[in-house]
């Protein structure tokens, strides 16, 4: 086993802790211990002739020119030092190891400092800035502040960015709102249709959202569902011709798109969400949120009607769905939806202009 030496590119009081161990392994007496660990200081750092014990070694290390570039350096390196999480290929543990590293190397002690440090490591979007500063006002010790900064990383890990894909569970009842290609309604629009299927996420239960910037925020953010599976087709109602559901002949649901339909003004496949126990909920759509969805009819008056589903069944052929509608009725169980997060998408600007 080599002992380490010393050549200015480590911290002074980590390189005597490492060398000391050496002194009990070997059971060496404390003046060749000193003597071996001054040998091993480079010989370009340059020492006072007489030094008699651990701690002067130490401070002459300390005191020596190159203790002062290997701060800097750290210092230069936590302002460079950048977060990425595990969504873009990230780790936010290796991160925080090199975070706290780099402040012990550069003798960043003061919270406030580390805070900043911190806040400036991360790429400024949307959620962050205000997050942080909330979470982190009254912070006052290095653990707290890793603890709420990894708060602050599992929370955006779960937020539905622009363009994430998500599953939408009916509460009530348990399955996934979903649409299949291969199947039209048989009354109505006989357009395709969309129902509540499987009780776990599969192919036809999965949706892109999109809003038009990075994150979704409570009561003032209007979204778009496009069908995974289907050809630019997404979740809306189409209401020049009043359409009916099936089974309870409320207001059909469809997977469709603006230029499949001659009144293209009639389609609307933009929803708004709430959260279906907070009426004036603030914040971010995230992922496990339970929502209502409604949607507007411009050109009959702006009414407007929420997405439901319940166990009411209907056929097409030798198959059975579980029926989804709008309606204008009372709010109730049967209109809760769960949006789970399948996969977060890696936001860019250019997004906005897929």
């Amino acid at each position: 086993m080599d002992i380490p030496k010393y050549n200015g590119n480590i911290h002074p009081d980590e390189w005597i802790n490492d060398i000391q161990k050496f002194r009990y392994i070997w059971k060496l007496d404390y003046k060749e211990f000193l003597k071996i660990a001054i040998s091993l200081v480079d010989p370009t750092i340059k020492l006072p002739a007489e030094i008699s014990n651990i701690e002067e070694l130490r401070n002459a290390l300390k005191d020596n020119i190159s203790f002062a570039v290997f701060k800097n350096t750290n210092k230069r390196k936590l302002q460079l030092l950048k977060y990425i999480p595990e969504s873009r290929g990230g780790d936010t543990s290796k991160f925080i190891s090199n975070f706290l590293k780099l402040c012990y190397n550069a003798e960043i002690n003061g919270i406030e400092e580390q805070k900043n440090y911190l806040c400036k490591s991360h790429p400024m979007n949307e959620y962050f800035p205000n997050e942080f500063y909330t979470k982190m006002k009254n912070v006052n010790s290095l653990n707290e502040l890793i603890k709420k900064f990894e708060d602050i990383a599992v929370e955006e890990s779960n937020l539905n960015k622009n363009y994430s894909i998500v599953a939408l569970k009916h509460v009530g009842t348990g399955k996934y709102l979903s649409s299949a290609e291969n199947f039209n309604y048989t009354t109505g629009s006989c357009t395709q249709l969309v129902f509540a299927g499987s009780p776990v996420p599969d192919s036809n239960s999965l949706w892109k959202i999109k809003f038009g910037k990075e994150l979704a925020t409570y009561n003032n953010t209007s979204i778009k569902l496009q069908h995974i599976k289907s050809s630019n087709k997404f979740l809306g109602i189409y209401y020049h011709n009043n359409d009916k559901s099936p089974s309870t002949n409320h207001t059909e649901v469809k997977c469709n798109n603006t230029y499949n339909f001659r009144y293209q003004q009639y389609w609307n496949e933009n929803w708004k969400f709430n959260d279906s126990k907070l009426e004036n909920r603030q914040g971010y759509l995230k992922s496990n949120d339970n929502i209502n969805l409604s949607i507007k009819k411009s050109y009959d008056d702006n009414k407007v009607e929420f997405l439901r589903s319940h166990d009411i069944q209907f056929t097409i052929g030798n198959d059975t769905f579980q029926e989804v509608v709008c309606h204008n009725e009372r709010l109730g169980g049967n209109d809760e939806w769960c949006i789970e997060l399948i996969k977060q998408n890696v936001w860019t600007i250019d997004t906005l202009h897929d």
